[in-house]
């Protein structure tokens, strides 16, 4: 475990593991800082492997919701302690939180891998179902807030979405992190049209996705692909938005070809 402080004065906490170039992975939504642990133990022997805890996710800071811009102050902070341009590796709306700390700060990123970002490139009409999740929120239902997020703004199925709502229902660990996930939505869509920031970013990039993932997601990378002018876009065959977990020695594999390239 490393501990740095945020230019807020937050501390920012990251499991440490492994020796050599530095890979920072930023989780998606619901990680309690264990989703990446696979691909980390798989990564470890040959890197320096840092999973950040996101603070958005840290049912111990408590206080009210915190911004992406809070978010990539953590990032850089770890990245500055680890010392050196990094790799980073984002995962949904970690992707998102990685694309914006590359555009704020390009000097301390060798590289990344970008694991379906649902980035604000594309529209993203999520204001209502997100009114609608903050509501059943409020009523002290959880699980049905999820539910409302995995069906609308994920958009897998609404079989698939009610299972994963009643899963939350009966876990509480699971509900506690729901209102960040809700706010990490709401985040995603206030960041508005980032284009032409992206467009800025120089960076060697793999944009990855899988072809069981919703399709929206894939158009997101399409257009970032459009957009980013360092890109090659990569598809994970028979794999959904949980690679990271299905198949973490696919992930690995990209992330690791992109690492000896990019880092000394």
């Amino acid at each position: 475990m490393i501990t740095v402080t945020s230019a807020d004065g937050t501390d920012v906490r990251a499991l440490d593991a492994g020796r050599g170039p530095a890979v920072l992975v930023l989780g998606p939504g619901l990680d309690d800082g264990s989703a990446w642990r696979k691909v980390g133990e798989r990564l470890a022997p040959r890197f320096r492997v840092v999973r950040l805890h996101r603070r958005r996710y840290r049912l111990d800071l408590g206080g009210p919701p915190c911004t992406i811009a809070q978010e990539v102050e953590d990032v850089l902070a770890v990245a500055t302690a680890i010392g050196g341009p990094v790799l980073v590796v984002g995962h949904s709306s970690g992707a998102v939180v990685a694309l914006e700390a590359m555009a704020a700060s390009p000097s301390a990123f060798a590289g990344a891998v970008l694991y379906e970002p649902p980035s604000p490139a594309a529209s993203s009409p999520w204001g209502e179902p997100i009114e609608r999740a903050q509501a059943a929120l409020a009523a002290g239902r959880p699980g049905k807030a999820l539910e409302i997020f995995v069906r609308d703004i994920v958009r897998l199925s609404a079989g698939q979405a009610r299972l994963i709502g009643l899963f939350v229902a009966v876990h509480p660990r699971m509900r506690a992190l729901v209102p960040g996930q809700i706010e990490d939505a709401l985040a995603i869509h206030r960041l508005g049209d980032r284009l032409d920031a992206y467009a800025m970013i120089e960076t060697p990039t793999v944009l990855l996705g899988g072809d069981r993932s919703p399709a929206h997601l894939g158009d997101r990378l399409d257009v970032l692909a459009r957009t980013m002018p360092n890109t090659v876009r990569v598809v994970l065959h028979g794999q959904g938005h949980s690679a990271h977990v299905k198949a973490p020695a696919d992930v690995v594999d990209v992330v690791a070809a992109l690492a000896v390239k990019v880092l000394r």
